[in-house]
Formats: C-alpha cells, sequence, structure tokens
C-alpha cells in the first residue's frame, strides 16, 4: 500500500501512508486509538475506498472497490465484532455467499463444508465443531469460526483487528499458535494491536501509525517494548511529567505487566486511604438479577468493601457483567441487600442511591451517559438537577460558571461550556462523564469498561482520577474486559462468570493464567 489518503469531511484518517507486508510474516500494526490502524485495513478490505494512493498483491497493482474485491485478490479480515448469524450453524455461517459445489480434498477427493472446515481447524489449530450453533459458542470460538471463514475463502492476508481484547490468556496463546501455523503454511497476518506485550511475542515486524500517519516500520529484534512505547506517543508538549505519565499508561494500556504507584504522585503525604484497618463502607449481601428463565442474571452477590479501596471485576463478555453493573447502582431491580455506610439502598428511589453517594459511569458513553444533543452545562448538571434546584429553577449562569471550571479542571477539548456533548470525541464524552462522577463526591464510584476505545492521555487521565478517588476514601469498583487493566488498577480482583463472582485476588497474588481458568469456567 503506496501513499493511501482517506478524509471523512474535514478529518484526515488517513494521510499518505505506506505500509507493506512481506510474504510468510506476522507483521503488527500498532498505534493509539484513533491512530488509523482499522481505517488503513478497512481500505485495503475495501470497506473505504481511498481518496489517493495505490494497493499492490505480489508486485502487480490490484482495484479494490468491495470485501468482494478484497477475498477474490486473497485478503480476509476479522473485524472486532463478528459477522455471524446466531441461529446459524458453524458451517452455515462460514459457506455463507459461497459456492460450496466443488471442494476437493489434497488427494483429489469431493469434500463437503464440513469435511473442509474440519480439515482447516485441525491443519491450523482452530478447534471448532461445524455442527455447534454459533449462539452458543464463547467469544474466543466464535473467533475461530471468523478466522475459518477467511481461510475458507482462500484467504493469503489475513488481517485480525484487536483479535485479543476479549479473550483469556490461554486463549490468547491458542490464537497465536493458530496465526505462526498459518504464516508456516505460506500465508501472511497483519495484527491489528494496541498493546505492546502482544506484538513483541508474535510478530516479526511492527508498524506504528500516528495522527492517520506513518511513523516507522521496525523488526522484532531491533527494538524493544520501551521503544515502541516512546514511538506510539511520540513528543510530549508537556513535558517529562506528561511524557512519564504517558509512557506509564502505554505499558498499562498496551499490555505491559504494571501500573505501579506513580497515579498517586503528587497527593499530600498520608492522602491515601488505610484500606487494611478501616470498616466496611459498601456491603452487597445476596445481590440477584432474575433472568427470563430459571437462571438468574446475576447470581447472588456478595462483597465487603472498606474506604479506599479498589475491586477489579474481570470477565468474558456476557456473563453478567452488565446486569451487575446495574443492580449495584440502582437502575436495575434487584433483590438482596446493599448499603453504603450502612444505609439499605435495594427497593430504595434512585434519589435516594444518588444522595447516598452511588455514581455510575457506564460502559456505553454515547447511549447511557451522556444527552447528546445537550450542552457540557446540561450533561454535567444532570443527576443533580433536583438537589441545585431552587423553587422548580436552575440557576444556569451559576452552572455554566462551574461547567467552565470542570472544562478546565479534567482539561476537555471543546469550544465552549454549550457545545453538544454528541459532538465531543469519545475520550472527551468521557471526561465529561468523569467530572459529573466527581462533582457528587461519590461513596461507592463504579465504572464499567472506563477506557475502551480512549487513547493514552484519556486512558492516564482515568487511571489517575480513579487512584485519586481511592485515596481520598471512595470505594471503586472496576468492571473491565480488559485483563491488563484490572491487573493495574486493582486492591483485589474476582472473577464474572455465569452472573457469579468467583475467586477473590489480592494484588499482586493474581496470575492471569489463573484468572483465565475462572473466566472460562474453569474451577469456578
Amino acid at each position: 500500500m503506496s501513499g493511501i489518503r482517506k478524509t471523512f469531511g474535514p478529518v484526515v484518517a488517513l494521510d499518505g501512508v505506506d505500509f507493506t507486508v512481506a510474504d510468510r510474516e506476522i507483521h503488527g500494526l500498532l498505534g493509539g486509538n484513533g491512530a488509523g490502524k482499522t481505517t488503513l485495513m478497512n481500505v485495503l478490505y475495501g470497506l473505504y475506498a481511498p481518496d489517493a494512493g495505490t494497493v499492490e498483491i505480489d508486485g502487480a497493482p490490484v482495484s479494490i472497490s468491495s470485501p468482494k474485491d478484497a477475498i477474490t485478490a486473497g485478503i480476509g479480515m476479522v473485524h472486532q465484532n463478528f459477522l455471524q448469524v446466531d441461529v446459524f450453524t458453524v458451517t452455515e455461517n462460514i459457506v455463507l455467499g459461497t459456492d460450496s459445489s466443488q471442494l476437493t480434498a489434497a488427494d483429489g477427493s469431493t469434500q463437503t463444508p464440513a469435511q473442509r472446515i474440519t480439515e482447516l481447524s485441525e491443519r491450523f489449530g482452530l478447534t471448532v465443531d461445524p455442527s455447534a450453533r454459533v449462539a452458543d459458542l464463547p467469544v474466543g470460538v466464535r473467533q475461530r469460526v471468523e478466522i475459518l471463514k477467511a481461510l475458507y475463502r482462500g484467504a493469503k492476508i489475513l488481517v485480525l483487528d484487536e483479535p485479543t481484547t476479549n479473550l483469556t490468556p490461554q486463549e490468547v496463546d491458542d490464537l497465536f499458535s493458530s496465526m505462526r501455523a498459518i504464516v508456516d503454511d505460506g500465508m501472511s497476518v497483519v495484527l491489528i494491536t494496541h498493546k505492546i506485550r502482544e506484538t513483541m511475542e508474535v510478530c516479526d515486524r511492527m508498524t506504528v501509525m500516528r495522527d492517520g500517519r506513518w511513523i516507522a516500520t521496525v523488526n522484532k529484534a531491533d527494538t524493544s517494548a520501551d521503544d515502541l512505547a516512546s514511538t506510539m506517543i511520540g513528543e510530549v508538549a508537556g513535558g517529562d511529567a506528561e511524557a512519564a505519565a504517558l509512557a506509564q499508561a502505554a505499558q498499562v494500556a498496551l499490555g505491559e505487566d504494571e501500573l505501579g504507584e506513580a497515579s498517586l504522585e503528587g497527593l499530600p503525604e498520608g492522602a491515601a486511604a488505610d484500606v487494611t484497618s478501616s470498616p466496611a463502607r459498601v456491603t452487597v449481601r445476596g445481590l440477584t438479577v432474575a433472568g427470563p428463565g430459571a437462571k438468574p442474571l446475576v447470581d447472588d452477590v456478595s462483597l465487603s468493601l472498606r474506604p479506599g479501596e479498589i475491586l477489579g471485576i474481570a470477565g468474558v463478555a456476557g456473563n453478567g457483567q452488565g446486569e451487575l453493573a446495574e443492580a449495584l447502582t440502582g437502575i436495575r431491580s434487584a433483590t438482596g441487600s446493599l448499603t453504603v455506610e450502612d444505609l439499605e439502598l435495594v427497593g430504595r428511589p434512585t434519589a435516594t442511591w444518588l444522595r447516598s453517594g452511588v455514581v455510575y459511569v457506564p460502559e456505553d458513553r454515547q447511549r447511557d451517559g451522556i444527552l447528546p444533543g445537550a450542552g457540557i452545562t446540561e450533561n454535567l448538571v444532570l443527576g443533580s438537577h433536583r438537589t441545585r434546584a431552587k423553587a422548580g429553577l436552575i440557576n444556569w449562569r451559576t452552572a455554566r460558571a462551574e461547567a467552565v471550571e470542570a472544562i478546565k479542571e479534567f482539561s476537555v477539548k471543546t469550544p465552549s461550556a454549550a457545545t453538544p456533548c454528541g459532538q465531543l470525541s469519545g475520550g472527551n464524552i468521557q471526561r465529561v462523564i468523569l467530572a459529573r462522577a466527581f462533582a457528587h463526591n461519590p461513596k461507592l464510584l463504579l465504572l464499567h469498561n472506563p477506557t475502551r476505545g480512549l487513547d493514552l492521555r484519556s486512558t492516564q487521565f482515568v487511571y489517575d482520577r480513579v487512584r485519586r478517588a481511592a485515596s481520598e476514601g471512595c470505594v471503586v469498583i472496576v468492571i473491565s474486559e480488559d485483563l491488563d487493566e484490572v491487573l493495574a488498577l486493582s486492591d483485589r480482583i474476582t472473577v464474572a462468570y455465569s452472573g457469579q463472582l468467583v475467586g477473590d485476588f489480592a494484588r499482586g497474588e493474581a496470575n492471569p493464567y489463573d484468572l483465565g481458568r475462572l473466566m472460562t469456567g474453569v474451577g469456578a
């Protein structure tokens, strides 16, 4: 790919990008959120038409104007969101849209689609039952179905977009083994990722992108994780302190070992809460959310949390995390008990939950966190509009002044406090939501996938605010499908599996593979 340019209105998503994949290599395509990685591969796969640039395969120019053209050219892509029909079987999903009447095995005999799928799965270590219904499969197996779909169509270049996001460590290991088997068989793999540790483990070469531009392409033998993090971050206007903070965020958000305690730097001496000696502030007993059948969506969850404690809840998507988050914050009806400083909240109105200091930062910030058409000021007063109103009227002059201060404190990039929240970037929307959350002086703060889709600066900002809140005595619960994030932030870690919380690990005691086993139900 040479000189690839792509714009969306005034936004330059790709600015003359060059990208080359060699034969029989795993090539990592690295960058933070918004770097242009997926956009570049969407151009290669025919989902976007480039404004300028050319594509060559095996030295010959090709015209790719649709995914059909890409598949014909031997390009397959597995997206983050799987394109599957849940009620179909594995075989039906894989053969959908293909002509399977002339399948021939290596010995010249005729094959059925199921036989070809079995052959491919055995050759590349992608174990799957061709007759299984896709809706019944876990995330890791559904991903194998997507890879097999591309291989079934004859892909010679396989693009995987953030494939490890929702996998356990064991599943990541299996995926990397399959990727190496695919390359050994004569194909090439492009791994779109933002996790440096994984890149260093499996890739032969890496290309780093930033702000829609090509920055560097390096051989694994000629670089290190620290060098790649520095290349991704680039020059930092804020000086050494911001550079150090961003390097720290890179090591966590990109899959390095641990966050450490740098987020607490700058706090007054003794500001961090003494978690071990304090009585419980939040107590949960037998919290249960009924399901459509006999099995509850949240099943008899109990917790005891002290001031300043950060509890991380890991888990594969779909194990009741969303329902648990809503039950813990009073949004979803539940039975059992939840007390904040001995005040029982289950069954009480939303206003009582808010007054008691329960604050929720939802997973879907666009749908559940803001009013997209309302300005920043209006979004910041949500939740406190009743308490701040006098005679039913809000003093908007005061609210606007407070919004201006919040924009400054939380570094929200916006033309003004009147800007509709829906026009902000994901990172700035999250900053607005956090500004509103901390304005409530939370006693229990629950965050669900708090940094999904955020760039490094916004990720580090969230981490800093979470640590600061805990240092001031707030109980924090972080529910995240990013295991690295849970390991980095948490004082204690548990795992959500099938509506229950299983395992209880102190910081530093949680082995990722032990957590991975619990995440898949082994030992749960």
